[in-house]
């Protein structure tokens, strides 16, 4: 008999992989498609990365380090939940390009990336077994960042079944938020917190001011944390654009949540950003959370050492964010490329009579490719996503985990290639989808 060397958390840590996708990834980074080097490549399109404008934040920053000798409080430990340049940096940031209001500095702690500002929020507010609210579909490694150390569970809320239904926005009611809460509870949980991604990951949807505002208002009266996730905040798309604006009958208008807590100033409200996705700087590891629970705030000093960012990253991000001539240009520039990107993958998906539902923002399109199902099935989904990788190459993101009642969802990263990259890639799933439908 073999006895196990690890505990029980680490005995399930082993045999449960963060993604399912995680294996066949890495297996597609290693043949990735270079037009010179490997013109028969893969493209991995699967992870959320931002590789669109890397190149003018890489000048910028080489330009500071040229030019700027490292302070000496780099070397030394700092506040672990931000060194305070640093907070006052990102709060001058949040407050000019997503809020458009002033935040105080001490309303924000930071910590290694988005993964550890969620997982140390719901360490903070919720109870081991308690339950989150996420609407579905939505992120698949939500489960794990609420679950694994803080212990919380994941309820997917279906607003909608088909993406038709996404058209006017996504469609969340306060009577699905009070039938879930009757769920829950009857299942001896307790509904401690709703978790929003606005714009959406994967739908590309927005919540209107509107709906934000109503839901914070049924949030509070039952005591519920609200935590809208804006890590996508900077990441939208230009649909005011001329070969865009039909797919858009009545757009809604993005409004931060940071804006309509400014008003409440409520303990039960909180706000998730990253610099990961609209910086494209997912290896740098920066997680903000923004909230006027001063016992909060407290707490995550308290407790998040084993999270804090290394001063070197925060001392080159703050002299990044100094900059607003900078900043102002490079999101320019960034919103111009993401629409293109955007739009090369939309005219293939209308070209293929592909469904998909039109994006505000985020670095995805949520398509169905429902029709080449064998079966509505989990498994008959996983066979045709790796039948589309081994067939294309195109390494899409699995429906497992989303959450979501319909079969056949998938999501596509469209900044994982240059422009050029992606017409290609976009070939090939056309040659893919054309040759499917012939075959039958």
């Amino acid at each position: 008999m073999t006895i196990p060397t690890l505990s029980l958390k680490g005995i399930s840590a082993a045999q449960t992989p963060a993604r399912v996708d995680m294996e066949i990834y890495f297996e597609a980074l290693g043949n990735r498609y270079h037009r010179d080097q490997n013109p028969t490549g893969t493209f991995p399109m699967n992870v959320a990365e931002n590789h669109l404008c890397w190149d003018i934040l890489r000048e910028k920053i080489q330009q500071i380090t040229r030019e700027n000798d490292i302070p000496e409080w780099v070397a030394s430990y700092g506040d672990p939940s931000g060194i305070p340049d640093f907070r006052e940096a990102t709060a001058i940031f949040l407050s000019k390009f997503l809020i458009k209001k002033p935040i105080d500095p001490n309303t924000l702690a930071c910590s290694v990336g988005a993964t550890s500002v969620i997982e140390m929020t719901a360490f903070l507010l919720a109870n081991p077994d308690s339950t989150a609210v996420i609407p579905a579909p939505s992120y698949p490694v939500y489960t794990g960042d609420i679950g694994v150390f803080p212990g919380v569970k994941r309820y997917d809320l279906q607003t909608h079944l088909e993406l038709e239904e996404l058209k006017n926005g996504i469609p969340i009611s306060i009577a699905q938020l009070e039938k879930s809460k009757e769920e829950i509870e009857s299942s001896g949980s307790n509904f401690s917190m709703l978790i929003l991604t606005s714009p959406d990951n994967p739908t590309g949807g927005i919540y209107s001011e509107k709906q934000l505002r109503t839901i914070t208002d049924w949030c509070i009266s039952h005591q519920i944390h609200l935590v809208v996730n804006e890590i996508y905040g900077l990441v939208r798309i230009n649909h005011q654009h001329p070969d865009l604006i039909q797919d858009y009958p009545q757009p809604i208008e993005f409004i931060s949540f940071g804006s309509i807590m400014q008003e409440y100033e409520s303990p039960y409200l909180h706000l998730w950003h990253s610099f990961s996705k609209d910086f494209g700087i997912s290896g740098f590891r920066i997680g903000t959370l923004h909230s006027y629970n001063e016992d909060l705030i407290k707490a995550y000093k308290n407790v998040g050492l084993g999270h804090s960012i290394s001063n070197y990253t925060q001392w080159t991000l703050t002299e990044v964010l100094k900059d607003m001539d900078f900043l102002d240009s490079y999101f320019s520039a960034f919103q111009e490329a993401l629409t293109e990107s955007y739009l090369i993958v939309r005219s293939t998906l209308k070209e293929l009579n592909i469904p998909f539902n039109p994006s505000y923002g985020s670095l995805f399109i949520w398509m169905d490719l429902s029709e080449f199902l064998k079966e509505k099935s989990a498994k008959s989904e996983e066979e045709l996503w790796l039948n589309i990788y081994q067939k294309s190459g195109i390494l899409l993101t699995p429906t497992a985990g989303f959450g979501h009642q319909k079969h056949g969802l998938y999501r596509i990263v469209i900044t994982s290639f240059d422009h050029e990259d992606l017409q290609l890639a976009m070939k090939r799933l056309k040659d893919y989808v054309n040759a499917k439908r012939s075959s039958r």
